[in-house]
């Protein structure tokens, strides 16, 4: 017994570990993104990690093996991040630059961005692996993330709401209602991406600033132009 309750204890803390190397990894990027760019496609990131309960529930209701390899090879959602962005633009490229680090590998991925469900439900799902460094060995571990936008996830919060209230016996007529609410949420996503893209197109940058210097390609950022114009005339000289 003593042995088991030690290697479910491993089992769980190399979820939790591989949810906080995401979550790191993630508002890195989110950082990085406020710091340097116009504005973050990150505006909210939550975690969550299934219960050791809920884990031996889904083992049983899915019928497969109660024993910790037999779930670890098939329950991959029992960590769980969800990252919230601005717009669906920002989703695949908050999923580029997650997948494209090198101890990310993806798995599998749900587009329900591009293909929602029935019910109108939208997000894009990645299942990924990642290596967590324990004493006395590597475990690659699986983490389901979740990216979606503001719209889709007001949404899904709500109907989630609904279909527990009703203990999942929704009225038809609800349920037509929670679909055409989700697609007046993509028709928005789609209209505040427009408008978005509008303005950034409408904004400028006065030449005559003193304190702001812009590189093609890089928004511009405040660095003083005498500073700049010393790593240059020593790039010049080292030439």
């Amino acid at each position: 017994m003593r042995e088991l309750k030690l290697e479910l204890t491993r089992f769980m803390m190399s979820y939790k570990f591989a949810s906080d190397e995401m979550l790191t990894k993630i508002n890195i990027l989110k950082e990085e993104f406020n710091s340097i760019h116009d504005y973050s496609p990150i505006e909210h990131v939550s975690s969550r990690l299934k219960s050791p309960e809920g884990i031996l529930q889904k083992a049983v209701r899915k019928g497969y093996p109660l024993e910790l390899d037999g779930i670890r090879d098939n329950i991959q959602d029992i960590a769980g991040i969800r990252i919230t962005c601005s717009f669906i633009s920002d989703t695949y490229r908050i999923r580029d630059l997650l997948a494209g680090q090198r101890d990310v590998t993806v798995l599998h991925e749900k587009d329900y961005i591009r293909q929602p469900k029935a019910n109108g439900y939208q997000s894009l799902h990645l299942i990924v692996a990642i290596p967590v460094f324990m004493s006395d060995r590597v475990q690659p571990v699986t983490v389901e993330i979740q990216i979606r936008t503001i719209a889709m996830d007001f949404w899904a919060s709500l109907e989630h709401k609904i279909f527990y209230k009703y203990n999942g016996a929704v009225p038809d007529t609800l349920v037509e209602d929670l679909r055409q609410a989700a697609d007046a949420a993509s028709r928005l996503d789609v209209k505040m991406e427009l408008l978005h893209d509008q303005v950034v197109a409408l904004e400028s940058v006065d030449p005559n600033d003193a304190d702001l210097f812009s590189f093609d390609g890089l928004p511009p950022f405040p660095l003083p132009k005498g500073l700049l114009d010393s790593f240059m005339r020593g790039r010049t000289e080292a030439e």
